[in-house]
């Protein structure tokens, strides 16, 4: 047992420095949440907009405002969240090749990211939230911060998944800006006439998005909403899990004990 708990407290220490060293996401995380939730606070009208909310179908007429500061900081979290994951995992690929290599097992290495992940999900949702209890006080704000953090470690799984299976690191970063950008802005009653489409449902951010609005706006416990947003979470973290098995595979041939040469017995009549 302490075998294995110093594998794991290994990796999750090595993985916890790289996020700590990770300056741009410390940047995003200091000044993108606020500015996002700001601008959405100043810029927007508070004009009543009507919606309907699709899990519980009840319309409601919250302030345009504060509608948008809740999809600003969906959108701030995923996208901190995929930015560290990703970038702890593809500059950090060599570095777990070796380790698994070298024997360490590839399940504490998986445990140890998906610790980091949810710390640092933990300290982005609850800072995020509470950047927007500054501007308005929603009705459930620990509902809030649940859906923010579990949008959260959704992105954060995809970022894994997109730093194992992507080549470049432009790639990766183009990969989670659109992924992030189209399923929030699509949920947005806002900036898209058509959120209650059907299709909105399929999209990544739908549970989490839903919970939100409703923790901001009304009292139900909106279970079911985490529940989808779960199961977003499980999808992805199988993908990541799996194209982080493959990335951290032997490069060898299975079949690595060859046959020691026998040694020749002496000719008949040699010594």
């Amino acid at each position: 047992m302490r075998r294995h708990l110093t594998f794991f407290v290994t990796a999750a220490r090595y993985d916890l420095v790289v996020h700590a060293r990770n300056r741009f996401a410390m940047f995003l995380v200091v000044l993108y949440v606020p500015a996002w939730v700001t601008l959405a606070h100043a810029a927007l009208p508070d004009k009543p907009a009507p919606i309907r909310l699709n899990s519980t179908g009840e319309f409601l007429s919250p302030p345009g405002d504060q509608l948008s500061q809740i999809t600003g900081a969906l959108n701030a979290v995923t996208l901190i969240a995929g930015f560290m994951m990703f970038a702890a995992t593809f500059n950090g690929g060599r570095f777990d090749r070796r380790l698994a290599m070298a024997g360490h097992p590839r399940i504490h290495l998986a445990l140890a990211k998906t610790t980091s992940l949810a710390l640092a999900c933990a300290a982005v949702s609850v800072y995020a939230t509470a950047v927007t209890c500054a501007a308005w006080i929603p009705r459930q704000p620990a509902l809030l911060a649940t859906a923010l953090f579990c949008d959260a470690m959704t992105y954060g799984a995809l970022g894994v998944l997109f730093g194992c299976v992507l080549r470049r690191e432009v790639e990766g970063m183009f990969a989670m800006v659109m992924t992030s950008v189209i399923d929030v802005a699509l949920q947005n009653p806002i900036a898209n006439t058509g959120a209650n489409s059907p299709l909105v449902r399929l999209l990544p951010s739908y549970g989490s998005m839903q919970a939100a609005t409703g923790a901001g706006f009304t009292n139900g416990t909106m279970a079911s909403c985490l529940a989808v947003q779960t199961l977003w979470f499980a999808g992805a973290a199988l993908l990541a899990l799996l194209a982080f098995h493959r990335r951290t595979r032997s490069a060898f041939p299975r079949t690595q004990h060859l046959r020691t040469p026998t040694r020749r017995r002496p000719a008949h009549g040699t010594r």
